[in-house]
């Protein structure tokens, strides 16, 4: 079995090394150098067609791609301790607050890193209009997860889950990026610190 990715600040790797340590999973990672765009070489096409990382390759050459998909598929073969949930009602919660990040938190995250970023504008076309009016959008979306955050520790409750894994990874490059968490989300920032100060952050 081989786990492909790349190293921080690489927000979609990170999940899954994350997912594991909490996991206690020794699942050494298999670097594919970004900055070579080695992730887009016909090599790792053949093992993920879009050319982006995570993937997973299993012993009889099976690929699950897609971070969420590549942690339920760990879920499923070590059960304990659960990330995604026990009871139907925990699992429903986990998986719309996965969501949740991903839409409301991510996208204009992603959008910002695509049309404004520096890094990035020599990989493709930018609307750099585009990408800064998402600094306004990210700034409502923590607003938003700010409110939240004020009515429980973790993000899908009580416990800690794969809702967390996601929103830290995305607050955490959001912030390498150049779009920080500001004082005024207390809230966030606490609960990033509460996220951020477990072992398996550090992955």
């Amino acid at each position: 079995m081989k786990l492909y990715g790349a190293p921080y600040p690489a927000p979609n790797p990170r999940r899954v090394r994350i997912f594991l340590a909490e996991k206690g999973i020794d699942l050494a990672e298999t670097p594919v150098d970004m900055g070579k765009r080695e992730h887009k070489s016909p090599e790792h096409r053949a093992r993920n067609s879009l050319g982006q990382l995570p993937t997973l390759e299993l012993d009889d050459g099976t690929t699950i791609s897609e971070t969420v998909a590549i942690c339920r598929y760990f879920e499923e073969v070590q059960p304990d301790p659960p990330l995604f949930g026990r009871t139907p009602v925990e699992k429903a919660q986990v998986e719309m607050w996965i969501r949740r990040t991903e839409f409301v938190l991510m996208q204009p995250v992603g959008a910002f890193w695509r049309h404004a970023h520096p890094y990035t504008a020599a990989l493709l076309t930018q609307f750099k209009d585009f990408g800064e009016s998402n600094r306004e959008t990210y700034a409502g979306a923590l607003k938003w997860f700010d409110r939240e955050l004020a009515e429980r520790p973790f993000v899908a409750g009580d416990e800690y889950t794969m809702a967390d894994i996601c929103a830290l990874t995305t607050v955490d490059f959001a912030k390498w990026i150049g779009l920080p968490v500001g004082e005024e989300h207390a809230n966030v920032l606490a609960w990033r610190e509460r996220v951020g100060s477990r072992p398996s952050a550090r992955a």
